[in-house]
């Protein structure tokens, strides 16, 4: 019997022991992306990492507070290795939630100008966006326009279009204005807003153009990726929306356009940590810069990697170069403002 019993131990160590040995192998060719971006070049740079490294990504896909709410589930156990969603505000959550952990790798930090990341490195701008106005190119004209602040003039009574403030890329327009203008001046701001407002809030970026394009306001607040996905849209209709309006660069005379980011933040109990690292240097190599560029129109955060054809054609701009966890520090107070202003 004792024979028979040790026999039977020996086998169970070794499996046991084999088990060990494929997961540890397993952990070494995979890494475990919570993302929130949805775009076809994000799907094929990912698949050309894995064919480059041998590492397989795995991809979790949701809405981004989704994510967040799940890393908290999940706790300790959570399989995430890295975290991508876009807003910074989004990011100083997660880290505030204490789901991210800090990157001493100077390959990723250097390459990241000062405002577009955490100053504590916890997570890093990948691509940028700017939070434009678009116009009527048949019923405005250009030099009418300035600033965010100047969109209260009587003169765009009825006329803006603009969608929810439930939305984070408004609410980070908003933080934006509390740092620089203060909460009353900034309440001010929204309510005049409201009043200019062609109709209320609905729909994403995109419906906006296509509003002004069929009529129903001239000015409106968007993303500039937005515009260069409906120019490069299969739908002739979205292509005609898009050639239906210009692009305005405000706040060029001071604090200069609005920037907000898409970005990356490591794990914090990441089981795959040197993959994330690996997949992070990936995403912000010059090639990809590039690739997120011109496959999606989005503004490359590297210094020393060119912005495409199209975004070269809306010409070049002066950035606010806030820092942008400020962002995150007033989204409660920017949610508030909107409130009370009635930004529906």
């Amino acid at each position: 019997m004792r024979v028979i019993f040790t026999a039977l131990l020996s086998l169970l160590i070794v499996a046991c022991s084999n088990q060990a040995t494929t997961k540890k192998v397993t952990s070494k060719q995979e890494v475990n992306v919570y993302t929130h971006r949805h775009y076809d070049t994000d799907k094929a740079l990912l698949a050309a990492f894995e064919k480059q490294t041998g590492i397989r990504v795995n991809v979790i896909k949701a809405k981004a507070d989704e994510l967040i709410e799940k890393m908290k589930i999940e706790g300790q156990q959570s399989p995430a290795d890295i975290l991508i969603t876009s807003d910074a505000a989004r990011l100083y959550r997660a880290k505030k939630e204490l789901l991210l952990q800090a990157v001493n790798d100077t390959a990723i930090t250097g390459l990241v100008p000062s405002h577009l990341k955490d100053d504590e490195n916890f997570w890093f701008g990948i691509t940028k966006r700017a939070r434009v106005l678009v116009y009527a190119k048949d019923r405005v004209n250009p030099e009418d326009l300035n600033s965010y602040e100047d969109l209260t003039q009587q003169k765009w009574k009825n006329k803006l279009l603009v969608r929810s403030s439930s939305n984070i890329y408004n609410q980070s327009l908003m933080a934006s204005i509390i740092a620089e203008k203060g909460e009353a001046a900034a309440l001010d701001w929204a309510k005049m807003l409201v009043d200019n407002m062609a109709r209320s809030p609905k729909g994403n970026d995109r419906d906006q153009v296509k509003a002004i394009a069929s009529g129903q306001g001239d000015v409106a607040i968007v993303n500039t990726y937005y515009l260069g996905k409906l120019l490069n849209s299969s739908n002739p209709e979205e292509v005609l929306a898009g050639e239906a309006v210009g692009i305005f660069f405000p706040n060029q005379s001071d604090r200069g356009t609005h920037i907000n980011i898409s970005g990356m933040g490591l794990a914090k109990h990441a089981p795959n940590r040197e993959n994330a690292i690996q997949l992070m240097n990936y995403l912000l190599s010059q090639e990809v810069q590039k690739q997120f560029a011109e496959a999606n129109y989005e503004y490359p955060v590297r210094n020393d990697v060119a912005a495409s054809e199209l975004l070269n054609s809306w010409g070049t701009f002066k950035e606010d170069v806030i820092a942008l966890k400020t962002l995150g520090e007033n989204n409660q107070k920017a949610i508030m403002v909107f409130d009370q202003a009635g930004w529906k």
